[in-house]
């Protein structure tokens, strides 16, 4: 062991799937002693020659180290992986994805057996790990003392933002975010599907669409929390509900004529017009939130 290495936080992970194996390079890559495990064993062997000591079970895994990084497939299998481990004096950070309800129940059931815990939301896909200029973080909810004391450690993979004691917090950040990721990816489909039949090369269109979203995206999601905010939906409306809805006629007209299904955007016209039946046509389309609220 190094000298650099005795001044580094020993870190215990449990997981090798694409994901855990990238943030495992850069404990190692940073000088962090690295204790691993995987269900699948072979899955340690290139870090295993790269310097990682790898454990028989969960269990061992745990034992070795005070903090305990986990990132498994879903909540039932951080269950049977630590279901037989002493967490006792433990500090649980848990970066598997799951549900805000499961966070919190996991939280329990790691605090009622010993351990401090956080949750973590990975915003990041695996190559943008240990690359800090890729811009990926991840969101880290529970223990604030946990997280003061291992920010350091945690921010090594990628930036580490706490989003509050609430464990679900980070869980709820992370789905909040890929919802409005999907929801975009679902316009851009939309999109590419109407220029698709036509002599118009997606290359050359992709710039205009991307340069279109950013110019969009920030004022309006700024302008939607203001609003939220202050409860009043007409403040610095630049294109009221009223107008936006006269214009569904002729998207959905243009799908039509370019043979593209409108299935992608007809939920969010539909909530617009039932806004404008309610509301006021001054509105912003801010209503549509609370149209959503069950």
């Amino acid at each position: 062991m190094t000298a650099n290495a005795l001044d580094k936080t020993p870190v215990t992970l449990l997981g090798l799937g694409a994901m855990g194996t990238a943030l495992a390079r850069t404990w190692l890559a940073a000088g962090h002693p690295l204790t691993v495990w995987n269900r699948t064993a072979a899955r340690a062997d290139g870090l295993a020659a790269e310097g990682a000591a790898v454990a028989a079970t969960a269990a061992e895994a745990v034992a070795a180290n005070r903090l305990v990084i986990v990132c498994l497939l879903d909540d039932d299998s951080v269950g049977a992986a630590l279901d037989g481990a002493d967490l006792t004096g433990k500090d649980v950070v848990n970066l598997t994805t799951t549900t805000p309800a499961q966070a919190r129940e996991r939280a329990a059931w790691a605090t009622a057996r010993g351990a401090r815990y956080l949750d973590g939301g990975i915003m990041a896909v695996p190559p943008m790990i240990g690359v800090p200029e890729t811009g990926g973080y991840v969101f880290h909810s529970g223990s604030p003392e946990l997280f003061e004391e291992h920010r350091e450690t945690l921010a090594v993979p990628a930036g580490a933002r706490f989003v509050g004691a609430d464990p679900g917090h980070a869980a709820l950040h992370d789905v909040a975010l890929l919802s409005a990721m999907y929801g975009m990816f679902a316009g851009a489909a939309h999109a590419f599907a109407l220029i698709r039949k036509e002599s118009i090369d997606p290359a050359g269109f992709a710039p205009l669409l991307t340069e279109w979203l950013t110019a969009m995206a920030a004022p309006h999601v700024s302008q939607t929390a203001d609003q939220l905010g202050s409860g009043d939906y007409t403040t610095n409306v630049v294109s009221n509900l009223g107008m936006q809805t006269a214009g569904v006629p002729a998207f959905l007209a243009t799908a039509e004529q370019q043979g593209v299904s409108p299935e992608l955007l007809l939920p969010y016209f539909g909530l617009m017009r039932r806004r404008l039946a309610e509301g006021s046509p001054q509105e912003d389309l801010t209503g549509v939130v609370d149209l959503l609220l069950r």
